[in-house]
């Protein structure tokens, strides 16, 4: 797929089929996150897979949508340590592993905190661990395609370009 299609035709998904992800398909998602940039290469992030039912659920209620976790062939906490941009690189991490599902054929959703404390013990992490993200994926329920090469720029979104030259910004 190309690129900008795959950035410009994703959606958030949140019903997925009973399926499980064929163990591939899963470590390519997870090699995507793997893979991403980091302030001097730290890679501050670390993947937590809550498996099985027990985990799974007492995962769900810290999200603000938990039928997301409930209901998905794969769970991803994108969990962090260490000081300086870690949620920024965190997101780095979620973003391509977003896409990659997406290549795929994979739906996905990224999944905020309605409550991080508890996610935190859910997850069972250390002190000095934060979970940044929780993202969800499984195969889509319905089907969505990508646009066409020539229609990326209507699937979605504004188009907002800012060139700043001293004092001025100019709207293009």
């Amino acid at each position: 797929m190309d690129t900008l299609l795959a950035i410009a035709s994703r959606r958030d998904e949140r019903r997925y089929e009973p399926d499980p992800l064929p163990d591939d398909v899963v470590t390519r998602i997870l090699d995507a996150g793997r893979l991403a940039g980091s302030a001097s290469n730290r890679q501050p992030w670390t993947f937590v897979l809550p498996e099985g039912d027990d985990r799974r659920e007492a995962l769900a209620p810290c999200v603000f949508a938990p039928d997301n976790v409930r209901g998905a062939g794969l769970v991803v906490a994108v969990v962090v340590s260490g000081k300086g941009p870690v949620s920024f690189d965190a997101g780095r991490a979620a973003q391509n592993m977003l896409l990659a599902a997406w290549n795929e054929g994979i739906a996905s959703c990224p999944n905020g905190f309605a409550d991080r404390d508890r996610a935190h013990a859910a997850l069972g992490l250390a002190e000095d661990e934060s979970p940044a993200i929780v993202l969800t994926f499984g195969l889509p329920q319905r089907r969505v395609l990508p646009v066409a090469d020539g229609d990326a720029a209507r699937a979605g979104g504004d188009s907002l370009v800012q060139i700043a030259t001293g004092k001025c910004r100019e709207r293009v």
